[in-house]
């Protein structure tokens, strides 16, 4: 049975319900609870990770038996697992409602299976309603569904012959304003900034987002520093409006591959879905080297540099055949730079490393 013009009203509301959440492990979603001839009976959306689902949240705003006979619209196939909080599908069918729609299927090997359990029960399922709106809600927590880890972004700026820095190891800058303004906007889209403490101690970044104007931007990445030097105590990541995370561990600089893999389970488990690798060259390449990126953003200056201190380091790439294929998504003018957004062809998540 196809959705009706109610229950995609319904699913629209649903979507709007669902921005209410947080963003982190667990997904933003919503759901409408509509009586038999279309009314709202109850709404409700997921508050976060061991609070009720979104289903179950709307079903306790109703009386017992309140919720007989009704249709659950819903963001995402209710859950069909007992995790923190019961099965969603088994809620709805005990609470007597008799359809259910919704827009994207829950792509957990545990969670899945909530439609097949509720078509069991007797219950009409309809999926796929409204599941681009709901697939772009729920793109970056179905990125990190997929990928077993956050997404990740590379980053670096570089003149024309490569360099990352002069000689004396000043960058700053070497690309112009316009390409730094859409270098803080993608910040202002990630849930992490990762940098070096070599980029620390050098630059002394604060790894905020901030408008062209200076102000600060509404959403603030969370600033990862990596390594094993002490970071000074006046640093201005101090000064960050989210809490600084130092990550001390495992050598991520000395070809240790467990250890970027390590870092990324931690974001992850933190809810951590987009991960911004912004500092420095030796940095981006241990995320590059162990097939862990997703995408490369190159800002390129029409400058010239020379001197040793390149963008990438070692890729453990020995031969021609061996080198790091990346396919171009896009070329962008920014004022008298240029960007180039790419995808490595060979980027790895948990489940290709045996680790699921």
């Amino acid at each position: 049975m196809d959705a009706t013009d109610r229950e995609r009203e319904a699913m629209r509301r649903a979507l709007s319900l669902a921005l209410r959440g947080p963003r982190g492990v667990n997904p933003q979603v919503g759901a409408v609870l509509l009586s038999p001839d279309g009314t709202v009976l109850a709404e409700g959306w997921h508050r976060g990770a061991g609070t009720d689902h979104a289903e179950v949240d709307a079903l306790g705003k109703l009386a017992l038996g309140a919720a007989r006979g009704a249709t659950a619209v819903v963001t995402l196939e209710p859950c069909n697992h007992t995790g923190r909080t019961g099965p969603c599908a088994e809620a709805l069918i005990a609470a007597g409602v008799v359809r259910v729609v919704y827009a994207v299927a829950d792509p957990g090997e545990a969670s899945s299976g909530g439609a097949a359990r509720l078509r069991a029960a007797g219950v009409d399922v309809t999926g796929g309603v409204l599941a681009d709106d709901g697939r772009a809600l729920l793109d970056s927590w179905l990125t990190v569904q997929r990928l077993g880890r956050p997404h990740v972004t590379v980053k670096w700026a570089q003149s024309l012959d490569g360099r990352a820095a002069a000689a004396d190891g000043t960058s700053q800058w070497i690309t112009g304003p316009r390409a730094r303004e859409d270098v803080h906007r993608r910040r202002a889209d990630a849930d992490a900034i990762v940098v070096g403490t070599g980029t620390v101690i050098a630059d002394d970044p604060a790894l905020t987002a901030r408008r062209p104007d200076g102000a600060l931007y509404d959403a603030q990445p969370m600033p990862v520093v990596v390594g094993r030097r002490t970071i000074p105590h006046d640093a201005r990541v101090h000064r960050h409006p989210r809490p600084l995370m130092l990550h001390e561990g495992a050598d991520l600089f000395g070809g240790d591959e467990d250890a970027a893999t390590s870092l990324l389970a931690q974001l992850r488990d933190r809810g951590v879905h987009r991960v911004f690798v912004e500092g420095g060259p030796t940095l981006a390449s241990a995320f590059l080297r162990a097939g862990l990126a997703d995408q490369v953003l190159a800002y390129i200056a029409p400058t010239l540099l020379g001197g040793p201190v390149t963008a990438i380091g070692d890729l453990a790439v020995a031969t021609i055949d061996e080198q790091l294929r990346l396919d171009v998504a896009a070329v962008e003018r920014l004022g008298d730079d240029l960007l180039i957004v790419a995808t490595p062809r060979q980027a790895r998540g948990p489940e290709q490393e045996g680790t699921r």
